[in-house]
């Protein structure tokens, strides 16, 4: 898929990547893997299916749901591992 240099749709991207606590890229893989799903091809279409990730990630982040206090949980260490290293 070419990359898409929409204005409105970079910036529906932009704020995805902002609730979601992740990088502009990443928000962007995620947006184009549902417009691919959907088979999208106009940049209605496309800012549309943005707009609806957006409110998907707007509606989970006021459910508590936040990715970035998932990731904190998942980097806690446990118990007396604090200074375990896994050598290659």
């Amino acid at each position: 898929m070419y990359p898409i240099n929409d204005r409105e749709y970079l910036t529906i991207c932009a704020k995805i990547a902002s609730e979601m606590s992740i990088s502009l890229s990443a928000a962007k893989k995620k947006v184009e893997i549902q417009i691919s799903r959907k088979n999208s091809k106009t940049i209605e279409e496309k800012r549309k299916i943005a707009s609806d990730v957006l409110e998907l990630c707007k509606k989970d982040n006021s459910q508590g749901v936040c990715s970035g206090q998932l990731f904190d949980e998942l980097m806690e260490s446990l118990n007396n591992d604090d200074n375990f290293l896994v050598e290659d």
